[in-house]
């Protein structure tokens, strides 16, 4: 089975949001649907279609959520630093400039907000490294070498 890395926090946000969906979503789209077959002829009722486009798309997000759900591995912060793990924090260092990132999971990742995936070429290569290491990762713009200064 496939994991999938999240926190709480996103857990909680993603659960939200499926009981949104399989509640307050579903009841719109069927009294949408319910308003267009009273209307008479379906083969020209655009209302009708268009409710069952989003009945499409709502009922494929349920499956998603609940799929991702059902594999998703909670991140705890790591007792030891010795050695990177999802749910570290790095501080590294390319060229002068000092970055500050946190390993997550793939469905939070925000690389301009210095939180990488687990999945992402830079997050890959932090993993299982220790402070004083260098990681070099091959970028659009070339290769580009951080190097390990503190892990928390």
């Amino acid at each position: 089975m496939e994991f999938s890395y999240v926190s709480k926090e996103r857990l909680e946000e993603l659960k939200k949001e499926l009981e949104d969906l399989k509640g307050r979503r579903r009841i719109e789209i069927a009294e949408r649907l319910k308003r267009a077959k009273e209307a008479g002829d379906l083969s020209e009722n655009s209302e009708y279609f268009e409710a069952r486009e989003e009945q499409a798309l709502v009922e494929s997000r349920i499956f998603e959520l609940e799929e991702l759900i059902k594999k998703s591995v909670i991140i705890e912060k790591p007792k030891q630093t010795v050695f990177v793990k999802i749910g570290s924090t790095v501080m590294a260092q390319k060229d002068k400039d000092t970055r500050r990132f946190s390993i997550v999971g793939s469905t939070e990742a925000k690389p301009d907000e210095g939180l990488l995936s687990n999945e992402s070429p830079l997050g890959k290569a932090f993993l299982g490294k220790r402070v004083g290491e260098e990681v070099t990762i091959e970028a659009p713009g070339g290769e580009m070498t951080y190097k390990i200064l503190a892990i928390e």
